[in-house]
């Protein structure tokens, strides 16, 4: 089964990484979403990809890291996207997750480059379990050392291997990283047959990010992966 995840919500439809951006790709049947987690002043996890809001609102200009929760939540996001949104604020995993059907596969991005968040791993996993989420949930990171982290608290989880370079035979790398990894996250802008099949043939399951052309998808899936990433509702919005 081809399993395709939609990228930080549905952001096409609604102000990416956001609720209405969640219910929007549960609204097209999507088995998979993809979401980044960081952390407020005050150790809160919040869902947002950037390390600033200033894409979204061009009055906040700090860092997540150093507003806590509160201040976050008087920051808009929603107004730059459309009316229709305008009030709307980045959600805390529990807001998500709170919206999430247990049975619907969630990749945990921990955007840990070039900020870097200790202790995040800890709280993310404290998180899952009291909001009983250990399963079906997939840890992703550029920060290898993270999922390190995560494997060393809690090794029943599974993990993603997010690479943007280049790297020779990746699947070696991973391989001899110690690491008991599910998946391999590659940028498709270089994603070959040679990278797909050398992946599977050590079992692990291949995800491209980001694909939003359908052309591309399909090359990708003769390549043999097993879903992609993407942002586009007629990729993710299909179930295979």
């Amino acid at each position: 089964m081809v399993l395709n995840f939609a990228h930080r919500g549905s952001l096409t439809e609604a102000p990416e990484n956001t609720v209405p951006a969640f219910q929007k790709a549960l609204s097209h049947g999507e088995k998979a979403i993809e979401l980044d987690v960081q952390l407020t002043k005050d150790d809160h996890l919040v869902v947002c990809h950037d390390h600033k809001l200033t894409r979204f609102n061009k009055n906040a200009k700090e860092l997540i890291k150093n507003y806590t929760l509160e201040e976050i939540k008087q920051i808009d996001v929603g107004a730059s996207f459309s009316d229709e949104y305008a009030g709307t604020t980045i959600p805390t995993l529990e807001e998500v997750l709170a919206i999430c059907p247990p049975e619907l596969l969630i990749n945990i991005e921990i955007k840990n480059i070039p900020v870097i968040y200790p202790g995040i791993e800890s709280k993310l996993i404290n998180c899952l379990r009291i909001h009983d989420r250990m399963s079906n949930v997939l840890i992703s990171s550029f920060d290898h050392f993270s999922l390190q982290k995560v494997q060393t608290i809690a090794p029943e989880l599974d993990l993603g291997m997010l690479f943007y370079y280049r790297i020779l035979r990746m699947w070696d790398y991973a391989k001899n990283s110690g690491l008991n990894i599910r998946s391999i996250h590659p940028n498709n802008v270089y994603t070959d047959q040679e990278l797909v099949e050398e992946c599977k043939a050590l079992d692990y399951e291949v995800y491209p990010y980001t694909v939003n052309s359908i052309k591309r998808y399909d090359e990708l899936l003769n390549f043999g992966v097993d879903g992609v990433f993407s942002n586009n509702p007629e990729i993710f919005g299909s179930i295979e």
